[in-house]
């Protein structure tokens, strides 16, 4: 495997991914108290919440369409209904959790809770932009929030089966089969619908955003759902690692060939570029019609560890010390992490110059932010800080048109108040 003797790569990013997970439910607190008690795991009134766990829904009838898992086992979701004013709004999120790029990986994966539904946890919590705290999450709190659990590998896009091994790669028809079915309960008369994700949720966010705007025809009299989306820690560059190759081209060609991706990129960036290069998101978000937020840490922990310096272009381990401990970074190491960082600063420039797209990319050693109990936050100072406004307050004045965000910190250490996870 190209990581070399390192944890894989879903193991890393299913850690970040759920570091944290703790509990929320909207509550009488204040919101400074409430923000805490959230970021320090809960405790008190609103551990004790009825509406803290969100039970799933297993979706048998998807099967006869060929919406399966890696292990044949139906695709899963979670809903948390909304209430009042956000009866008719929605955020579907795309559960993150890595890849695999071979049938070893994907034969380990397919046991697991990323593969099966069979093994998924019955109830989760949800925390962040699926808070149902009014403190925490103040312009989402009440919208009807959905999870599409992720169990096909490849972020939602794959659609081949392997028949040796027996593992289905149904990605895409999971996403077409439970969009499907949430409009039949609800989500077609929605006045505003979300679409997040973090890590291979938010790159599978990048590639579905046109195709979610697509389930959405203007209805009659001209009423017309808006509909926009959210990529958090989805923004993955074709970077050169520090032996000068590119480790992450070469782990996301695989996946899309095992996967059968290539059938579901878009046509815009397939016409003129290879499949692979397709998989990278700044090849395809300046040709994306649907209004949408990018929001990343420009020194991405899981693409410094496993795109810039994996094991197998470090064989002397000089960068081992610094791939887990930033302020181990000698000179010339924190010079190409700076260079990784203006690299993604001008992937989003063109994308930038649309006034419908919103951006935040931090100065922080992270990875997803959205959904985090420490950053994704309505108390300022709480969360990531650009331009006096953080994560929450960015996100929903970009969602709501109160303002135009285009948020870009400066080169690393510049804020104080990052949540560093190296």
């Amino acid at each position: 495997m190209m990581w070399g003797r390192r944890p894989s790569l879903p193991a890393l990013v299913a850690v970040l991914v759920l570091v944290g997970s703790c509990c929320s439910a909207e509550t009488s607190e204040s919101p400074a108290a409430a923000a805490a008690d959230e970021l320090s795991g809960g405790g008190g009134m609103r551990r004790r919440a009825a509406s803290v766990m969100v039970p799933i829904t297993i979706l048998t009838s998807a099967v006869s369409e060929g919406a399966v898992c890696m292990d044949g086992t139906p695709p899963a979701y979670n809903l948390d209904p909304g209430s009042g004013a956000g009866s008719r709004s929605w955020i579907v999120n795309l559960e993150g959790g890595a890849w695999c790029n071979s049938v070893k990986t994907c034969r380990l994966s397919k046991g697991t809770g990323r593969g099966s539904s069979d093994h998924m946890e019955k109830e989760i919590a949800f925390t962040g932009i699926m808070s149902s705290s009014r403190a925490v999450n103040p312009d989402f709190y009440n919208w009807n929030r959905v999870k599409i659990r992720y169990c096909d590998g490849g972020s939602f896009a794959g659609d081949a089966y392997n028949k040796q091994a027996g593992i289905y790669f149904r990605g895409q028809r999971i996403w077409n089969a439970v969009i499907k079915h949430l409009l039949s309960i609800g989500m077609a008369s929605a006045d505003q619908v979300l679409l997040t994700g973090c890590s291979s949720g938010g790159l599978a966010v990048i590639l579905h955003c046109d195709q979610l705007r697509a389930f959405f025809p203007p209805a009659a009299g001209g009423r017309q759902t808006t509909v926009k989306c959210l990529s958090d820690g989805g923004l993955y560059l074709d970077a050169v690692d520090i032996s000068g190759g590119r480790s992450l081209r070469s782990y996301f060609g695989d996946i899309v060939a095992l996967q059968g991706i290539p059938q579901s990129l878009p046509g815009s960036c397939t016409a003129h570029l290879d499949a692979t290069s397709c998989f990278f998101p700044p090849n395809i978000i300046k040709d994306m019609k649907t209004p949408l937020f990018i929001l990343n840490a420009a020194y991405d922990v899981i693409q410094i560890s496993l795109s810039l310096a994996p094991d197998r272009a470090d064989p002397s381990g000089s960068w081992r010390t610094c791939k887990s401990n930033r302020s181990a970074c000698n000179a010339s190491q924190m010079n190409f992490l700076q260079g990784f960082r203006d690299q993604m600063v001008s992937s989003v420039q063109g994308f930038s110059q649309s006034r419908s797209n919103g951006l935040f990319i931090s100065s922080c050693f992270a990875h997803c932010q959205s959904e985090q109990l420490g950053t994704w936050n309505n108390v300022p100072g709480r969360s990531p800080t650009i331009q006096n406004k953080g994560i929450a307050k960015s996100v929903g004045d970009w969602y709501y048109n109160r303002a135009e965000v285009k948020a870009v910190d400066c080169r690393y250490p510049c804020d104080k108040y990052c949540h560093h996870i190296m």
